[in-house]
């Protein structure tokens, strides 16, 4: 999270990567994000609240960057990612893992 947040608040330098692929590497992050969180809580929808919440905050920070700008696209990319992440740590962890 704190790298995320890191990648965020570096001012836009026209380096950046064009659309689409911007949305790509939104969806890679989060749904690395939802993965790790996912094994972390052993449970699929405490991983995507924290995630989802965190896309969240993480867009209204980046508002605030110079040069750069919360869309509503990126953050749309945010939650699948997180999503499909949080839902594949759930087949990675053993059946029942995590839970009473």
């Amino acid at each position: 999270m704190g790298l995320l947040w890191w990648l965020s608040d570096q001012p836009a330098t026209g380096m950046g990567l064009p659309h689409p692929w911007d949305k790509g590497a939104h969806f890679l992050a989060y749904g690395l994000l939802g993965f790790l969180l996912g094994v972390a809580f052993g449970d699929f929808r405490p991983a995507l609240l924290l995630a989802a919440l965190y896309g969240v905050v993480d867009e209204w920070h980046q508002s605030f960057v110079p040069g750069r700008e919360a869309f509503g696209l990126d953050l749309l990319a945010d939650f699948l990612g997180a999503y499909f992440g949080a839902r594949g740590a759930g087949r990675w962890a053993a059946p029942g893992a995590g839970r009473p």
